[in-house]
């Protein structure tokens, strides 16, 4: 066993003693470690009551012979977060967590582990630190939230209380309405309804065969989740000794290959291709981003969820045939899908699916009548994103696919708010937010308040939006973010100017400022960027380390 380095043999006897202080018996020096990865935390509505879920797990560990030994992360909740500074904390709480894990799993030298998390960036920065570590390793997600209602019974989520301050702004609904919307939009425990970041990555789990079926769709605190609780405990208990289910095993290119499908068949929050190029990364795999676009091509997009110009939700999707339904489905569309990839559970992804069938094919269409014949995320190249910017098609009326629109640059977030409120954005513009990636917000700042602004002040159909900044799996819209190089780098984004002309193409997977490359070079000659002044140490640090957004803003181990 790993353990055995803290536990065997007479050397360790000031070890034994220490373990023998937690409660560990003689017997208990016999049996596999088992560390529990709990992200409990009591401000975020997935995670409050994970607690509970960390004492089911330990109980089950210990039936099935092994010894459990919990530890948490930090996490943040993107939601709470948004539109203020909290959320420059948000993308590198991702590498602390990552940290974490890996910290407490290789001081303590733990045979095997359990991950729970459930929202925003706990689920990749575990996913993350797992990789490091590399023992056996399953992944169990806190479950996902019910969607609200409001009082005429309409289907409401988080994305609906955003976008309602946008419509008070209009004059639109009361203050009633707005109190209704509050009080309904998040009607209890789990990770928001909707195929936001957190639902997005606790399917791809699923994907990559690193959690349960079920993972990404089972409802939170239902029995059904406690019952994949002890499957999963019993099931590590099993592996924990066992190399072929070392994560990187599990987790290697196939299943990052099918990670992407996945995404693009169930149209996934554009959060997941930041994260899952630095869970690439962490697993050795070399994934270009450019290739995305080929596999868009290539998936069918079978599932609509909100945000996505949907009313469907993750309960929609369990009750329809859940994400195994979705990769079965998707599977027939020649090898697109990697169905040899080995599981947690011991089968391969084929074998687990083999019996999944859609229930109900107006939730998860049939292949041969897809939403759309291409993926729901793309890719966009040009002389504003020479190296890649992300655009959620799935989320796009087909009017804005295609369009020229004059710009309106903001220098961050803020700034970008008070202007949209202020009415200073009009029908044919682009709204520009720089200074918001990775290196210059510093950490990346979601932009679901902008973004909802702009679709509750009726302008969705009318005003695109770019950014180096990213979004919220919330947003819906032609929003364009991860612009690379971002504007603290000095790209293109940084040297835009008010009323100059941006061209995007969703089909032709293009965005481009109407600019000579005589005018181009003369504004980088005159180019002076913004410097924010950072107060924070931790953030500082992370500015000088952190790659852009086009390398999954993955922080350098070299100057």
């Amino acid at each position: 066993m790993r353990s055995d380095i803290i536990k065997k043999g007479f050397e360790k006897t000031p070890h034994r003693s220490l373990l023998r202080a937690t409660g560990l018996k003689d017997d208990d020096f016999s049996k596999p470690f088992i560390g529990i990865a709990n992200s409990h935390i009591d401000i975020i509505p997935g995670h409050f009551f994970l607690q509970e879920y960390g004492k089911i797990i330990k109980e089950a560990i210990r039936e099935a012979g092994g010894v459990p030994f919990e530890f948490n992360t930090i996490g943040v909740d993107d939601g709470i977060a948004m539109g203020h500074d909290g959320m420059l904390y948000s993308l590198p709480s991702r590498e602390l967590i990552a940290d974490s894990i890996e910290t407490v799993m290789n001081a303590h030298k733990l045979d095997a582990l359990i991950c729970i998390p459930n929202c925003d960036k706990i689920v990749p920065g575990m996913l993350m630190g797992a990789l490091r570590v590399n023992v056996p390793t399953i992944f169990i997600s806190g479950g996902a939230m019910k969607a609200g209602h409001a009082k005429d019974g309409k289907p409401l989520d988080l994305s609906s209380a955003f976008e309602a301050v946008g419509k008070k702004v209009r004059g639109e609904i009361s203050d009633e309405d707005l109190y209704d919307i509050e009080c309904n939009a998040c009607p209890g425990a789990g990770s928001c309804s909707g195929m936001f970041t957190a639902n997005s990555m606790n399917t791809l789990c699923e994907a990559m065969g690193v959690a349960l079926p079920g993972n990404g769709t089972v409802l939170a605190l239902t029995e059904e989740r406690k019952n994949m609780l002890k499957t999963a405990a019993k099931r590590i208990v099993e592996i924990a000794l066992d190399e072929t289910y070392n994560f990187k095993n599990i987790l290697n290119r196939d299943a990052v290959h099918n990670a992407f499908v996945i995404d693009m068949a169930m149209g996934g929050s554009t959060n997941t291709v930041l994260h899952m190029l630095a869970i690439a990364r962490e697993a050795d795999v070399d994934f270009n981003l450019s290739s995305l676009n080929q596999i868009g091509q290539d998936v069918a997009h079978i599932a609509k969820i909100s945000p996505s110009l949907s009313t469907v939700h993750m309960e929609d999707i369990h009750r329809a045939g859940g994400v195994s339904a979705v990769i079965k489905e998707i599977s027939k569309r020649g090898s697109v899908f990697k169905s040899n990839a080995l599981t947690v559970t011991g089968e391969t992804i084929g074998e687990r699916v083999k019996s999944s069938e859609i229930k109900d094919d107006t939730i998860i269409r049939k292949i041969e009548t897809p939403f759309s014949q291409t993926g729901g995320l793309a890719v966009l190249y040009g002389n504003i994103a020479e190296e890649g910017a992300i655009v959620k098609t799935a989320a796009i009326t087909p009017e804005m696919r295609k369009f020229k629109g004059s710009a309106v640059c903001f220098d961050s977030q803020d700034d970008a708010i008070r202007g949209i409120m202020d009415g200073k954005i009009k029908e044919g513009n682009v709204v520009v937010i720089r200074y918001e990636g990775p290196k210059g917000g510093p950490g990346m700042q979601e932009m679901l308040s902008p973004t909802s602004l702009i679709m509750g002040m009726g302008l969705g159909s009318s005003v695109a939006l770019i950014t180096d900044g990213r979004f919220s799996g919330a947003t819906r819209g032609a929003s364009i973010g991860h612009v690379s190089p971002e504007a603290a780098e000095g790209g293109l984004i940084a040297l835009l100017k008010d009323g100059d002309i941006i061209e995007l193409d969703v089909d032709e997977k293009t965005l481009n400022a109407v600019l000579s490359d005589s005018e181009i070079q003369e504004r980088k000659r005159n180019f002076v960027p913004v410097k924010k002044e950072i107060k924070s140490k931790w953030l500082k640090r992370y500015s000088l380390l952190v790659s852009n957004a086009s390398n999954g803003a993955v922080l350098k181990t070299e100057l």
